[in-house]
């Protein structure tokens, strides 16, 4: 086998912990030497962790939108628009992580992202085919399909047992957040 080839890994599940474990892969494969680029789908540029993480060398992490909706609260109007600014921007990810010779980059919620109708999975799927031999991706989300799963290498579900948010407790900061 060969030890140089990039895998692919999908974290999924109902479960708090997708992105922190995703994040965890990143700081490990920096800390290792490779090339990270991180990008968060559905998410402002706001989450805790990108304050440590864009001072860590070795990993890129480029901004989002600088506020976003759930999906559910989008016209359709907005999520025409949103699709269309997810497919263009995912595009010029794959041309940097290209051409710029990054060994991981981070797709974070992209999987929520194609269940909301937001990224056409088709495009996706056409990257993990033909992906450069050495890129590891990172793909997080509730529900990846038979497709996704069947292309990957790793997939890790994170189930819920138990979360405070049923008791009225809100994500906190550093913690959800």
């Amino acid at each position: 086998m060969n030890t140089s080839t990039g895998l692919i890994h999908i974290y999924c599940g109902d479960g708090k912990g997708k992105t922190t474990t995703g994040m965890g892969l990143c700081t490990r494969a920096a800390g290792y030497g490779y090339r990270v680029l991180i990008y968060q789908f559905m998410k402002d540029n706001s989450t805790s962790e990108r304050n440590i993480l864009k001072n860590v060398p070795n990993i890129t992490i480029i901004d989002g939108l600088p506020s976003e909706k759930f999906s559910f609260q989008m016209t359709e109007e907005e999520k025409i628009s949103r699709k269309k600014y997810y497919e263009e921007q995912f595009q010029k990810l794959v041309s940097k992580v290209t051409k710029e010779n990054y060994n991981l980059v981070f797709f974070d919620e992209i999987i929520y992202t194609i269940k909301a109708g937001l990224f056409s999975e088709s495009i996706l799927l056409d990257f993990l085919k033909n992906k450069p031999e050495n890129l590891e991706v990172i793909l997080t989300g509730q529900g990846p399909s038979d497709k996704l799963i069947e292309i990957a290498d790793y997939v890790s579900e994170i189930k819920k047992i138990k979360h405070p948010f049923e008791n009225g407790i809100p994500s906190r900061p550093g913690i959800e957040k």
